[in-house]
């Protein structure tokens, strides 16, 4: 993959993680990295005083550093900011954190040395990836402590893994893959160091995720629909270009197509057609209006990260142009501080609504089925402590999705004032996308379980498709027993996105508009509904 400084998308980002791809710097980026560092020599050349380069850091930005000392001060920057605690990144997460480093550098704003930089990425492709803890950052004046850390591995320095060692003196990895450690000169510690960097990483993540399961939350719920006996007339587009939001129409669209789709008609909607109830509960109605949040939401964090990913964020920049140094505040992590909590509060929200549909499938008032599920009720407890456990993630969410970013402290002796606890935001977002996406995997296998009750009768060829890339991995659930392997099972499909695979072909053919919307149930609301056989 080709890294310019100009292009990097969290696509491409959340691809680097995987450890399948290599990097290469463009030649236009090369150039730009060997003029910035032709300049910033020239001006250690001629004793200009500029911060970060001949003056001490944050409240020591005052003191100048004597001219044989400027190479210590870029060490010491380093070691002194290694501060940060916690559970060390996983491998996928410190391969993007690398990446996006070298990305930035390649801007031509931060000073690096063409060596240095050649270094990183002979690191990169090596898979030697430092130990870094994930707490430490308060996300102004960069990710100072988790950037050191990856810079004093990239030195030679701590702990370092690569597939051939695992965990190994850092010294001894890079030496065993034929890589030098970097060796900084003047600068090239705060070239390592200023940037939003591990927010932005870690907020890929988040994005990248968030955006796979939102999808195929929609294919789900489309499936509680059916399996509940709804109606997809809500979903008729008439009433949602009433109300043109982007994200409302693309869902409506999408279940419409679900419920509804050209090939074989669906049997369990044939078999309510002519019942008399009006409508369907929120949850199942206005699945559009609140997934369409949900989905613009991932999309506007995704712009802003996209941006974030291409811009530079040192302190002080070199200008190429005007061969200067100016002081500047790029590094401040608000933007993708705020659109991660932002992010995590609009896909918070699908796990939400997935909960109570959760409900309406086990609770025997709200539906034709056993209760919880399964036969023999009393002897067997079916989906009842699953559901209990979708309740409790989406309750643990509900905290996390509390904003990082409304807070700040105040660092460095008052000097760096405001901050952006953009890490925390960027840990808590990923944080929150794992339990919707346990939560969405409940709610798939309560709704296949459901599916068992309306046996012979069969759904549309797009639902069926995704009832069978379930049962490839979970059977039916005849008699209890241990639910945590089929739930992380069809965890595990969601996050590979078969489910999103398996109906792909069929979104890709929706019937017209407003097709059969005639013919289909206006059923069912949330009182009582008949015996199965009676409708």
């Amino acid at each position: 993959m080709i890294i310019d400084g100009e292009s990097m998308t969290t696509e491409q980002l959340w691809q680097l993680s995987t450890g399948n791809y290599n990097i290469k710097i463009s030649n236009g980026a090369l150039k730009k990295v060997k003029r910035s560092r032709d300049i910033l020599d020239e001006i250690v050349n001629t004793n200009r005083v500029v911060y970060g380069v001949s003056t001490g850091f944050g409240k020591f930005a005052n003191v100048v550093i004597p001219r044989d000392q400027l190479d210590q001060l870029q060490k010491n920057v380093i070691e002194s900011h290694c501060a940060g605690v916690g559970d060390a990144l996983t491998v996928d997460r410190t391969r993007m954190l690398l990446a996006l480093r070298i990305n930035v550098l390649c801007k031509g704003y931060s000073g690096i040395s063409p060596t240095n930089i050649h270094r990183l990425v002979q690191a990169f492709n090596a898979s030697c990836l430092p130990l870094i803890p994930e707490k430490g950052t308060v996300g102004a004046s960069g990710d100072l402590a988790p950037l050191s850390h990856l810079a004093h591995g990239m030195m030679g320095n701590g702990m370092m893994w690569s597939p051939e060692s695992g965990w190994a003196d850092a010294k001894l990895v890079l030496e065993a893959h034929g890589v030098e450690p970097i060796v900084l000169g003047p600068k090239e510690g705060l070239a390592m160091i200023n940037g939003t960097q591990f927010i932005c990483s870690l907020g890929t993540e988040a994005v990248e995720r968030a955006r796979t399961i939102a999808l195929q939350a929609d294919v789900v719920a489309a499936l509680t629909v059916e399996v509940l006996s709804g109606t997809s007339r809500a979903f008729d587009a008439a009433i949602h270009k009433a109300r043109p939001h982007c994200g409302q129409q693309e869902v409506a669209e999408r279940m419409r197509t679900l419920l509804q789709y050209h090939g074989n008609r669906s049997q369990i909607t044939e078999s309510h057609k002519n019942c008399n109830r009006v409508q369907d509960s929120y949850t199942l109605r206005c699945c559009p209006q609140v997934h369409g949040i949900a989905h613009d939401t991932i999309k506007f964090t995704k712009s802003t990260l996209d941006v974030e990913l291409n811009s530079a964020t040192d302190n002080p920049m070199v200008l190429c142009d005007r061969e200067e140094t100016i002081s500047g505040g790029n590094f401040h992590g608000e933007y993708p501080a705020k659109v991660l909590d932002y992010l995590a509060i609009g896909i918070h929200e699908i796990a939400a609504m997935s909960e109570r549909r959760i409900e309406r499938l086990n609770n025997p008032a709200l539906n034709t089925f056993p209760a919880f599920l399964v036969e023999s009720g009393g002897l067997n407890s079916g989906y009842m402590i699953p559901h209990c456990t979708a309740a409790a993630l989406v309750s643990e969410n509900k905290c996390l999705c509390h904003p990082a970013s409304v807070d700040s402290l105040s660092t460095s002796a008052g000097q760096e004032d405001h901050v952006s606890m953009g890490g925390y935001a960027a840990r808590k977002a990923i944080k929150v996308v794992e339990n919707v996406e346990y939560v969405i995997a409940i709610e798939l296998l309560c709704a296949c379980q459901a599916m068992e009750f309306h046996r012979p009768l069969t759904s549309t060829d797009a639902l069926e498709a995704v009832y069978d890339v379930v049962r490839q991995v979970a059977p039916p659930y005849t008699k209890d027993r241990p639910h945590y392997k089929d739930m992380e099972a069809v965890a595990q499909l969601l996050r590979e996105n078969k489910v999103w695979d398996a109906v792909k072909k069929h979104l890709e053919n929706p019937p017209h508009t407003s097709a059969n919307v005639e013919q289909l149930s206006s059923s069912p609301t949330s009182a009582h509904i008949p015996e199965y056989g009676q409708r």
